[in-house]
């Protein structure tokens, strides 16, 4: 296979990874928060402690708007602010004691959907997608 039909098997790939997350993490979310809310609160829980021009950067967002919202999710008691001690000009942006508990109740329904959607799989394609997985994790997304 040439690096132009990986690409187009990377490009599909992607496309269904975005069509899955969006399936399986619809209606998940808090009625409080905003699905870019949301989305930042993913990011932050998977990626903690996280620096505000990293939120900036996966989300594609200006940083005063990412402020904005970081500032709007800090207000609503779901994230908090870290200040680096070693250069009190840094802040890291973990969840808090709230925002976990939203956090793992959103992925504990994620978890029920994924299952359903691999229910029918055996055991050897389980450990098959847990290696290509890994791979992918390695060799691609590092």
């Amino acid at each position: 296979m040439d690096n132009n039909q990986l690409f187009q098997k990377f490009v599909a790939f992607s496309a269904a990874v975005h069509q899955i997350t969006n399936d399986i993490t619809k209606d998940v979310k808090s009625e409080a928060l905003t699905p870019l809310q949301y989305k930042i609160l993913e990011y932050i829980a998977v990626s903690q402690p996280v620096t505000l021009s990293e939120v900036s950067d996966c989300m594609q967002m200006s940083m005063p708007n990412t402020s904005r919202e970081v500032k709007k999710l800090s207000e609503k008691g779901v994230c908090t602010r870290i200040t680096d001690p070693d250069d009190r000009r840094k802040q890291g942006i973990t969840l808090s004691a709230a925002g976990e508990a939203l956090m793992n109740e959103a992925f504990q329904q994620i978890a029920v959907r994924f299952e359903q959607r691999i229910a029918g799989i055996t055991a050897a394609e389980r450990k098959e997608i847990e290696r290509a997985l890994d791979l992918l994790q390695q060799k691609v997304f590092y």
